[in-house]
């Protein structure tokens, strides 16, 4: 038995020596290493925080003591001190442990919300609850970094933190340069004029040297770093920018001395007020194919890049060539330069890029911005991020009528990063913007074709959203509706029965129930919209002539594209049943997308038998029996 296989929680590791320690880190490596290469998941900045974690459970008492983690996705180490080894190797399989803290997991865990630059103001909160509660044994761990700090929300926490004089809270700041991709912006440059000062340089040589001649990870790399103990601040005096805002700062100090991190944390503890503990640590550090990765320091493995045939890729290119075109269209990026496909656009046109770090809200208004001074702008971004600038996009963007193009990757289900990434609300949250017009291709050729028709328009904002994974093969359209694609009519012999209307590749999920329908002499007509806002006013017409309007649309049905199609069927007096499907308006746990559909009735197979049922009860006989063989 391993001695990480001895580890059931916090307080096995507070009688470990520190030459098991040091087998104790490398044997976490190795276990995430393992299992990520086999699962996926989030490497590089877990390989980072090893020392880190293990300092913070042998000082702090969790769960009395609270520990929150920003960007969640550096809490692997923390599952495997509180008691999880055992189930690791199902980290994001469906059914399994999650990439992210889960409250259903654990005691320990307590913030699950993935989205960056929060953990301060949940500290904050926590912080004072404990003082006005009059638990003033219990302290507050806010870890962040990663990129974490360029988010403006991590320093409006800040300023509030340091009028908290006697909140027990301490702050890890985990400098390791990098979000997704090298951090970006005055704070970052800040911090790297530590990492250039002589003393920190010998520091990174000494680990490299000691690393260039140890195995890919084994316990004598980390035990040769304990001699690294003087402080690195006489150098510098990067403190001045954080006890300017009245906080007390200790460091920078080496992260990966796992001694001296631990003795930094007693005195933050023990202080009796808010503290700011600065660690320098590595991306990747113990893992020589992560620490040479140039691209993000193997942030996730697979690599979470625009690959040949994905719909981010395809975006991508299609970026160039409009790029070529059209001078004034500009890109922005919220530190996902590579994984929504603009790399390439910044290859080519590097002066016309701007990745603003884990900004989403200061990357929305400076589009705006942008915009104003006569550029048409293209924010790129995950669509569960944008959620975050829903007042800028509602008041910066649309309020002043301006040409902004957002493009919104891994839109509907995304699978095993769970309930915070799943891009579920966006088709919903724009639906409510005055203007907005929100486009969803269904396969490679209609993103080119959506997005060179959402980057002609001047006179407010636009959307073309589409999921995550590798496009499908096209499917060509057999008619136009207006502005819609015709994907299937009726086969001969059978009647109008059902309009399906499928927004994006719920179209092509429509072609299979078509097929499946046909089977029990019910006649289908497939649309793709296109455009799912505004709703194109040739389905009025459609409608009338058939029995049944059915929507599908792998986003929360609350007011998304289906609702949009009953209330302009009401609007204009068509009393014809619509049948709306979507995601249930819920979190959806983690697990692969055809997992996740499947369990929300989003197959062609559920969808079929529901919509048989749904025409079996406004037709003769002959229809009812179909749906009872259909069951």
């Amino acid at each position: 038995m391993t001695l990480l296989e001895c580890i059931q929680g916090p307080e096995d590791l507070r009688g470990l020596s520190q030459e098991q320690l040091t087998v104790l880190a490398g044997e976490i490596r190795d276990l995430l290493i393992e299992t990520t290469n086999r699962t996926s998941g989030h490497l590089g900045p877990n390989l980072g925080v090893v020392e880190l974690t293990i300092a913070i459970h042998r000082v702090f008492d969790s769960p009395e003591d609270k520990i929150v983690f920003d960007t969640g996705h550096q809490a692997y180490v923390h599952k495997l001190l509180t008691g999880r080894v055992a189930r690791f190797g199902t980290l994001r399989q469906r059914g399994g442990l999650t990439g992210y803290p889960s409250r259903a997991e654990s005691e320990h865990d307590l913030v699950e919300n993935s989205h960056a630059s929060t953990s301060l103001s949940y500290a904050d909160g926590l912080a004072k609850a404990f003082k006005l509660r009059g638990e003033q044994d219990r302290t507050v761990v806010a870890v962040i970094g990663d990129g974490a700090l360029t988010g403006g929300m991590a320093w409006e926490a800040l300023n509030n933190i340091a009028a908290a004089k006697d909140s027990r809270l301490v702050m890890i700041v985990n400098d390791n340069g990098w979000s997704y991709q090298p951090t970006i912006g005055g704070l970052a440059e800040h911090l790297a004029a530590i990492r250039v000062s002589q003393r920190y340089e010998h520091v990174l040589d000494y680990i490299k040297t000691t690393l260039s001649r140890t195995p890919v990870v084994g316990p004598p790399i980390y035990g040769t770093l304990h001699g690294i103990k003087k402080g690195i601040k006489d150098v510098l005096q990067p403190q001045v920018m954080f006890e300017d805002l009245g906080l007390k700062y200790v460091g920078p100090i080496d992260g990966h001395d796992e001694r001296l991190v631990e003795s930094a944390l007693r005195h933050a503890r023990d202080f009796g007020g808010p503290v700011l503990l600065h660690v320098i640590t590595k991306k990747g550090f113990g893992y020589p194919a992560a620490e040479q990765n140039e691209v993000d320091c193997l942030h996730q493995v697979p690599a979470a890049g625009a690959a040949p045939g994905t719909w981010s890729r395809v975006f991508g290119d299609e970026m160039v060539a409009i790029g070529a075109r059209r001078p004034d269209v500009v890109a922005i990026s919220a530190a996902m330069l590579h994984p929504t496909g603009l790399a390439q656009f910044a290859d080519v046109y590097p002066d016309r890029v701007y990745d603003v770090g884990i900004a989403e809200q200061h990357a929305v208004t400076s589009a705006a911005g942008l915009a104003m001074g006569g550029l048409h702008p293209v924010v790129a971004i995950y669509s569960t991020f944008l959620n975050r600038a829903f007042d800028q996009t509602l008041m910066d963007v649309a309020l002043h009528r301006l040409p902004v193009t957002f493009v919104l990757d891994r839109a509907g289900v995304t699978g095993p990063d769970g309930a915070s990434h799943h891009g579920m609300w966006d088709g919903s949250l724009m639906q409510l913007v005055p203007g907005m017009k929100i486009a969803a291709p269904r396969d490679a050729k209609r993103v080119a074709e959506l997005l060179n028709e959402a980057v002609e328009v001047s006179d407010g904002p636009t959307v073309v959203r589409f999921p995550k994974g590798r496009v499908g093969g096209e499917v060509e359209a057999v008619a136009r509706l207006g502005g819609m694609d015709v994907l299937r009519e009726p086969a001969e012999g059978l009647g109008a029965d059902v309009l399906l209307v499928g927004a994006g590749v719920m179209a092509l999920t429509g072609l299979e129930i078509a097929d499946r329908l046909a089977v029990h002499g019910i006649g289908v007509t497939v649309v793709d919209p296109r455009w799912t806002k505004p709703v194109d006013e040739a389905l009025i017409g459609a409608a009338r002539k058939h029995r049944l309007v059915v929507t599908v649309e792998d986003n929360g049905r609350a007011g998304g594209f289906g609702d949009a199609v009953a209330r302009l069927l009401r609007d204009h007096d068509v009393d014809m049943p619509v049948k709306t499907f979507g995601l249930p308006q819920e979190f959806l746990a983690h697990g692969t997308r055809d997992e996740v559909l499947d369990e929300a009735g989003l197959t062609s197979q559920h969808l079929a038998r529901q919509i048989t049922e749904a025409v079996a009860l406004r037709s003769p006989g002959d229809v009812r029996e179909a749906a009872t063989a259909a069951d």
